[in-house]
């Protein structure tokens, strides 16, 4: 599987930015990307990967489909699917310069696919 992640920029302190992360590639064996808990993370220099938030799989009830979040970004940051489009995506809103980082996205437990490149965000007046 290939990971893309997307939507990264500068952005100044309470802003917002919107990530996309897209799957794609390998055959996911016999069941499809909408049945796997997929999660965000981040990561600064000089330190490791850090859980941002993660989404439970695909429900008829949109609403009903579970979501758990870091205490940092509690309140701040959404994060959704579109299964049609294998896409996860994080909106993140009053943004402060302590969430500028590298963000990924991936299944949040090992075994783990590889990693993408990630996409930057830069949160500075």
């Amino acid at each position: 599987v290939q990971i893309a992640e997307s939507g990264g920029g500068l952005v100044q302190p309470g802003g917002s930015l919107r990530l996309s992360c897209e799957f794609s590639g390998v055959r996911l064996s016999s069941y499809s990307l909408s049945t796997y808990y997929l999660a965000w993370f981040r990561q600064t220099p000089g330190k490791g990967r850090e859980w941002v938030a993660t989404i439970g799989p695909a429900s008829g009830d949109v609403d009903a489909i579970d979501s758990s979040y870091a205490d940092s970004v509690k309140g701040r940051f959404v994060i959704s699917r579109d299964n049609a489009r294998n896409t996860v995506y994080l909106q993140m809103n009053s943004l402060k310069p302590e969430d500028t980082a590298v963000y990924f996205c991936n299944v949040p437990t090992t075994p783990q696919f590889a990693w993408g490149r990630g996409t930057q965000v830069t949160v500075s007046a």
